[in-house]
């Protein structure tokens, strides 16, 4: 079912030091972490809201990611959801996602949950069971032991209706300042469903939640390689990571012999332990025949986002005599970056010859190696 997104970002984080959703967390902002949680889970827009001068830090942390805007958020976390809400394309009853920045932990399975759990109320939270006993207290002294029966950790993602939650806050008591969203529901007469929360997403408050984060997302660095060759044959063009060169001959494969495409691909699939191209797409499956190898990549690349990891760098080596590479390289690298969803400076593409020697040297083929560098949860 599609969905959009709002991504509180506006806020001081004065607690945690200050600018939290752009401190890195595991090598890149916090607020990456969930709007890319939320694009890969299907989101069709994201809307980001930051401080009136956040709109730069938000363009560099989001940078080579599509299908979110930046919006100025307001003097409170209300009125930041109100603008996000604002901002929102399609029809009112589509369901929204709002999502605080500082809870950077977000998974596929919470999003899909929330959106299931929709289905019969008028908004949905990701909330815990409280499984610690609570006390009551002042000055250093316990007043009394308080029953935890009923009550329930609330997180964000919250999942509403646009229409549902604009009407919600337009009946909001004016100078009062709303928890979170679904207490606005609430008081405007709505339901709100709890469905399972998950652990991990912890809200970064103070310093030490951030060792605490970082220690829950270590992961493992994997580096694979590959190796492809196709031979040349009669033709005008040849296809080289995902860009077309107009050329005296092609390259000959069951599909479009994409060397360059090819290589990377078993390079991601060798980094994850998935075989290889092969193995996924077989050159006898009539299917595959003439095949943008494009195809191949992107299978690739949600194959590592299936196992909750991510591509971190590419490496493409072109091995040929002729056509010229480095005409063509600058777009060979934008294509690849586009196709796996990566900043540009994530991208490497090159080429080198043989000195004439071999069968790349004699033209009779081309060869491409490329190296891939991935990272997945422990």
């Amino acid at each position: 079912m599609s969905f959009a997104a709002i991504v509180v970002a506006a806020g001081t984080g004065s607690r945690a030091g200050g600018d939290k959703q752009w401190r890195p967390l595991g090598g890149k902002p916090v607020i990456r972490w969930s709007v890319e949680a939320l694009l890969n889970a299907g989101a069709e827009q994201v809307v980001v809201v930051v401080s009136s001068d956040g709109h730069g830090r938000a363009a560099e942390a989001l940078a080579g990611l599509s299908n979110w805007t930046a919006v100025s958020g307001g003097a409170d976390r209300s009125d930041s959801v109100q603008a996000g809400l604002r901002a929102l394309s399609g029809p009112g009853d589509r369901i929204v996602l709002v999502h605080d920045a500082a809870r950077p932990l977000l998974s596929p399975d919470v999003i899909a949950r929330l959106i299931a759990g929709l289905a019969d109320v008028d908004g949905a939270i990701a909330a815990l069971p409280l499984a610690d006993t609570l006390k009551r207290g002042e000055a250093e002294r316990i007043e009394a032991t308080v029953d935890r029966a009923g009550l329930w950790r609330a997180q964000t993602p919250q999942a509403f209706r646009v229409d549902r939650l604009l009407a919600a806050y337009a009946a909001w008591p004016a100078g009062e300042t709303p928890t979170d969203d679904a207490a606005v529901v609430e008081r405007a007469g709505g339901t709100v469903g709890l469905i399972a929360g998950d652990p991990r997403l912890m809200k970064l408050t103070y310093p030490e939640d951030f060792a605490m984060a970082e220690a829950l997302i270590a992961r493992q660095t994997r580096v694979g390689s590959g190796f492809d060759v196709h031979r040349w044959g009669p033709g005008d063009a040849v296809w080289l990571c995902g860009v077309a060169i107009p050329h005296d001959q092609t390259l000959i494969g069951h599909s479009d012999a994409d060397a360059g495409l090819h290589a990377l691909t078993d390079a991601i699939l060798g980094a994850l332990g998935a075989g290889d191209i092969g193995d996924h797409f077989p050159p006898e499956d009539p299917q595959w025949k003439g095949a943008a190898s494009d195809r191949f990549l992107v299978h690739a690349a949600d194959l590592v986002k299936a196992r909750g990891g991510e591509i971190v760098h590419v490496d493409v080596t072109l091995i040929c005599e002729r056509p010229k590479v480095k005409p063509h390289r600058q777009a060979m690298r934008a294509r690849l970056a586009e196709l796996l969803s990566l900043p540009l400076d994530a991208v490497s593409v090159k080429a080198t010859t043989t000195e004439t020697l071999g069968f790349t040297g004699r033209g009779e083929g081309l060869a491409a190696q490329a190296v891939a560098t991935i990272e997945l949860p422990r």
